[in-house]
């Protein structure tokens, strides 16, 4: 299923490429929509500023209702523990704020990725002082590569479009994913987690559902925060598991694997997502009705199920697994599963300037 959905991916980004193209050969057309762009962000900030900082919150992006919900109410609480900071809120992806601008399953709403907020904070008459941009990723892998990457070319003044003398005194910080350290993060949201759902995981399994990048995306190795997460879960309780939707050896058929190693051969499954928000991998490939069983099921080359949601995976595979036990909640709805990333946004409120290299990415 992910391997189609990422190939259709693929197709509709290049599509969707093309389309901002196709309409002229003048390349100053093309050069009016990114100035289009730009200028209603600018507007956007200018008539929201009240302070001297800026919070940019960077979310990979989703065309769910549920979604923006989540992301709505983190704007809000991030409003409401941080009331010296401006909060906005990115989409890194281009597909999701493509789609969310052609209103697919919702309303037509429009996001912005995170360069054209950066240009917006140094535009004069606004020029905030100290700028906070807190990746909203669940581990520190590709996409949290890229918000590295944003912020360095804004450093780096990469459009020569930013006044040099701000660049060379704004201060810029960058608060990390949620599971970016082993030690502290890993085990922080074990618990967390634990005290949710642990009346669940004492009869029955909870399988969480992470997302995880595949071998060649796998940014400082940043796969193995899954393991690690599973490994302190099952310390509080041997019922719960993580698996993911693209990380090698961890798709529900290894989940399945372990679950059986443990001599859980008949149980209920509660699946729950575990990314940010609920949206397309949560209602899709946890909780969708998908289902290639014919009399068994095939594995492709990597051992995973295709073409199956974890529901119906789960369900064929003798465990009491559907409707009623989908808890399709992001984390991001968990509002102490939220704090730690506030955390992390507090802690680089109070640390040193950004060292976005050295200091920012996982050393294990």
């Amino acid at each position: 299923m992910k391997k189609i959905k990422h190939l259709m991916l693929a197709i509709l980004a290049t599509m969707t490429a093309v389309s901002f193209t196709a309409c002229s050969n003048d390349d100053d057309d093309v050069k009016n929509n990114y100035t289009v762009y730009q200028e209603t962000v600018n507007q956007t900030v200018k008539s929201q500023k009240k302070n001297s900082k800026a919070i940019l919150l960077v979310a990979f992006g989703s065309t769910w209702q549920q979604a923006y919900d989540a992301f709505d109410a983190t704007v809000e609480a991030y409003k409401t523990s941080f009331p010296n900071y401006d909060i906005y809120l990115s989409f890194s992806s281009a597909i999701c704020i493509n789609r969310a601008a052609a209103g697919e399953n919702v309303a037509p709403r429009n996001f912005y990725a995170p360069p054209f907020w950066l240009t917006a904070f140094a535009q004069k008459g606004v020029q905030y002082r100290e700028i906070v941009v807190q990746s909203l990723q669940v581990i520190p892998g590709e996409e949290y590569t890229r918000v590295i990457n944003y912020i360095k070319d804004f450093a780096n003044n990469a459009n020569g479009d930013i006044d040099d003398e701000y660049l060379a005194n704004v201060t810029l910080k960058l608060g990390v994913p949620l599971l970016q350290d082993k030690d502290e993060d890993v085990p922080a949201v074990a618990k967390a987690l634990d005290n949710l759902y642990k009346d669940k995981a004492a009869n029955s399994v909870v399988a969480f559902m992470g997302h995880g990048n595949p071998d060649s995306y796998d940014t400082y190795k940043a796969n193995v925060r899954y393991t690690e997460l599973e490994e302190a879960l099952q310390e509080l309780s041997p019922n719960y598991f993580v698996g993911t939707v693209d990380m090698k050896d961890n798709f529900k058929t290894h989940v399945l694997a372990r679950m059986q190693a443990a001599g859980i051969t008949n149980a209920t499954v509660y699946c729950h997502p575990l990314m940010s928000i609920d949206g397309d991998h949560g209602h899709n490939d946890m909780a969708g009705d998908d289902d290639a069983w014919d009399d068994g099921f095939e594995t492709n080359e990597e051992g995973e199920v295709e073409d199956t949601s974890w529901k119906m995976y789960f369900s064929h595979m003798g465990y009491t697994c559907n409707n009623s036990t989908m808890i399709e909640k992001g984390l991001l709805e968990l509002p102490t599963i939220r704090q730690i990333w506030m955390n992390h946004t507090q802690d680089a409120i109070d640390g040193e300037a950004l060292d976005y290299y050295h200091s920012k990415n996982p050393e294990e």
